[in-house]
């Protein structure tokens, strides 16, 4: 039988589980110095100059550095520039150079022999700050300039897709629905913050660093510019993580400054964020308001959608450059039959955080404000929510189906097989009309208890990506990709994919992840495509040193190479099981001179690199069932369900996990998480007591029913990947589930439904509570 498909137990459990995972903070070098950051308290002011005199002399520090110390023109680059948009004037230095932007920005960096002494060093530090004016409205500040970029717009750039006549169809339509709506700030939070140490070596001239998450290779070559050092010269191991989500291992200051002060002083050095310090320091994510409209018929068939978005960007452009805009503007048709569309996402920066990416970046948003606004329209029109939504999925007759729009290049073919046929069978799965049901029953009652749906289509793999596996003299067999762990079970699904080309156990598989001195090529974890890429490319490298098994064996056999087939650990002729090799003595002999051919490795080692042209679309539905109490305005999810195409699952169990913790990630964003400022700039979510993750009694019973009716046609696994189906609808369903709780013609308005924004809602003049009445 074959491991793909099968939930067998992640392999990353064993260590994990036995305190035995190796994470930054578990690296300790002879003498390592330890760094501390130097953080601006002010949002937005000139830098007229720091003091670090004092910090200087105190007890155990070594070094405390400045912007003056590090090369000039230094900025942290963007991995994907953005066709017309020029992000140099918006990049961020590693330390503040004459203005800080944002609280939290550092400016100074405090270098000595334990942590403690560290930090109170970094104390010492002094900034003469000189206030400018605070911006923390995007799209009021989208016509401006910020006070400390007087040579560029607020305005980064806009980010539009579309096709069709849309103006035109607006002005004839028979119905236009509009609607104002938000999304707030808030972002992963793993429960393991950033950190990494470097250590240099004298002898070999190189230089190892723990810690890099996401994209290793990227960040290694943006490393090797910076510090003028051959990438072969920098080595980044494979380390565990406690999450990642998206906005941990991008390139921060911090991984210039980590390295930079190794080279300097020649001596290890590691860095460890606190949770204060990552919560107004490491990516942000998610804010953005909206104008969208709907053009429909009178028959309530969709016949154009129009949006203007103002993405606030924080302080600085980041490493995700556009991305989130692009993912927002470009997939906000969801999978509807819309025949116009324009969308068009202003980038704009203000005295915040700088955001990033975050699981399912542009689709949390564009999903909730799409399907609030389908809501208000089905209102509008006196038409069943869930009939609108029938009326205007894409069906079996019409997919593939390919949009007038690239994403990164791309052009947008949906692949999937039936959107409408998903949400029926869905539908009926989770018994979806019952809590309805149950919802007015209970609202005739006098309870505040709504339902929600939303449909989503979801995105995974692009680009590229390498992988090598190698089968040594004692037939272990080793995959080595691109990929990175964030504890989302990488490890465990290359060894499923490599052990089904071999007919082996999954457990038989070693896995190395993005180390650079194994594989000199790896795009990284992210935009759920590890599976999608990387697994094909493990695939390919698998068959790869199959075939040359093969054929080694054969000769060593006397017999056809398309005879033998991979078995338990040997290769075995198909029709005489008595005629076979193991695989180790199969290795053993590629290494002698009958085997080995010029320009071939010897041993038996295979390498590809998979290149997906297009991206795979999966898609997937929401529901929610929620009640509010009108005396706290608190929303508690009653019932949460989940459905998810994912073409085909390698492990169905983790496949599951990687969606029920992306809904709670969702949840939180949808009800409790927010990242908020007063109006200097301060920012007031900097505990967990503030910034507030759900809690077991926050959540319900959360439903995942895996879908794998259409396997993507785009890979030879039929993989469609499942990282971020979780998140992506949450806010929709959860906004629909509120709205029909508190009967609101007009929508939610913003996200999070936190308790003071829902007892605003029961507020307005246009909330219809029910008014109780007797069974």
């Amino acid at each position: 039988m074959s491991p793909i498909g099968e939930s067998v137990p992640r392999l990353e459990d064993d260590r994990l589980l036995r305190g035995r995972g190796h994470f930054h903070d578990d690296v300790h070098r002879p003498g390592q110095l330890w760094l501390r950051m130097v953080r601006s308290p002010v949002a937005h002011a000139t830098l007229r100059g720091v003091d670090i005199s004092a910090a200087a002399k105190a007890p155990g520090v070594v070094r405390v550095v400045t912007a003056a110390n590090l090369p000039a023109g230094c900025r942290i680059p963007v991995r994907q520039p953005h066709p017309g948009i020029d992000f140099s004037p918006y990049l961020q230095p590693p330390l503040a150079t004459g203005h800080v932007r944002y609280v939290g920005e550092p400016y100074a960096a405090v270098l000595a022999d334990d942590p403690y002494a560290a930090e109170d060093a970094a104390e010492l530090v002094t900034g003469d700050f000189d206030g400018l004016p605070v911006v923390l409205d995007a799209r009021a500040a989208a016509s401006g300039r910020l006070a400390s970029r007087p040579e560029a717009a607020a305005e980064v750039g806009v980010v539009e897709f579309g096709y069709g006549d849309v103006d035109e169809v607006f002005a004839a339509a028979p119905h236009v629905v509009a609607a104002d709506l938000s999304v707030g700030r808030h972002s992963g939070t793993p429960l393991e913050t950033r950190g990494l140490v470097a250590d240099y070596d004298e002898r070999t001239g190189r230089m190892t660093i723990w810690g890099a998450t996401k994209v290793p290779h990227f960040n290694r070559r943006v490393l090797a510019g910076m510090l003028s050092l051959p990438e072969h010269r920098i080595h980044m191991p494979q380390s565990d993580a406690g999450g990642s989500f998206g906005i941990r291992g991008e390139f921060y200051p911090e991984d210039l400054l980590v390295p930079w002060l190794c080279w300097a002083t020649r001596r290890p050095v590691k860095w460890a964020e606190d949770r204060g310090e990552h919560l107004v320091a490491a990516n942000h994510a998610r804010e953005q308001q909206h104008r969208i409209e709907l053009a429909l018929d009178e028959e309530g068939r969709l016949l154009a959608l129009r949006d203007e978005g103002w993405l606030d960007n924080g302080a600085y452009v980041r490493t995700h450059g556009a991305v989130v805009a692009t993912l927002t503007a470009a997939m906000i048709a969801g999978p509807y039959r819309l025949p116009a569309c324009r969308s068009r996402i202003h980038i704009v920066t203000t005295n915040k955080t700088p955001i990033g990416t975050y699981r399912a970046p542009g689709r949390f948003q564009h999903n909730f404000v799409r399907e609030q606004a389908l809501d208000i329209a089905a209102d509008r029109l006196g038409i069943d929510p869930v009939q609108l939504r029938r009326r205007n999925l894409l069906h079996g007759g019409e997919l593939p189906a390919r949009r007038p729009v690239q994403i990164f290049g791309s052009p947008m073919e949906l692949d999937g097989s039936d959107h409408l046929g998903h949400f029926d069978a869905s539908r009926a799965h989770f018994g979806y009309e019952r809590w309805r049901a149950e919802a007015r029953l209970a609202r005739r009652r006098g309870r505040l208890v709504g339902t929600g749906c939303a449909v989503i289509l979801e995105k995974a793999g692009l680009g590229h990506d390498s992988a090598v596996v190698d089968i040594g003299v004692t037939g272990a067999v080793r995959v080595a990709m691109g990929g990175a762990s964030s504890g989302q079970g990488i490890e465990t699904v290359m060894a499923q994919i490599v052990a089904a080309e071999f007919g082996i156990a999954a457990d038989q598989v070693a896995v190395v992840l993005s180390d650079t001195d194994i594989l000199p090529d790896g795009a990284g974890t992210f935009g759920s495509r590890s599976t999608v890429v990387g697994g094909t490319a493990a695939k390919m490298a698998a068959e790869a040193a199959l075939a040359k098994a093969r054929r080694v064996a054969a000769a060593m056999l006397d017999v056809s190479p398309d005879d033998l087939v991979p078995r338990g650990g040997a290769l075995v002729h198909r029709h005489r099981p008595e005629v076979a090799a193991p695989l180790a003595a199969i290795a053993a002999a590629a290494f002698t001179p009958p085997h080995i051919r010029g320009g071939e490795e010897p041993g038996l080692i295979g390498r590809a690199t998979f290149v997906a042209d297009g991206m795979t679309y999966p898609y997937g539905a929401h529901y929610a069932q929620a009640e509010v109490d009108p005396g706290t305005g608190r929303v508690r999810l009653l019932r949460y369900a989940v459905s998810y195409e994912i073409g085909r699952a390698v492990n169905p169990r983790m496949a599951h996990g990687q969606l029920l913790g992306g809904t709670v990630q969702g949840i939180g964003g949808a009800l409790l998480e927010e990242f908020r400022y007063d109006e200097a700039g301060r920012p007031l979510s900097t505990t967990l007591d503030d910034y507030r993750w759900p809690r077991a009694d926050d959540l319900p019973d959360i439903q995942i029913k895996l879908y794998e009716d259409s396997p993507a046609p785009g890979n030879p696994l039929g993989v469609r990947g499942a990282g971020e189906g979780g998140p992506a609808g949450v806010g929709a369903a959860v906004a629909g589930a509120v709205r029909d709780a508190l009967q609101l013609p007009d929508g939610v308005g913003a996200l999070p439904l936190h308790p003071a924004r829902v007892l605003a809602l029961l507020d307005r003049p246009t909330a219809r509570p029910a008014a109780p009445t007797r069974p």
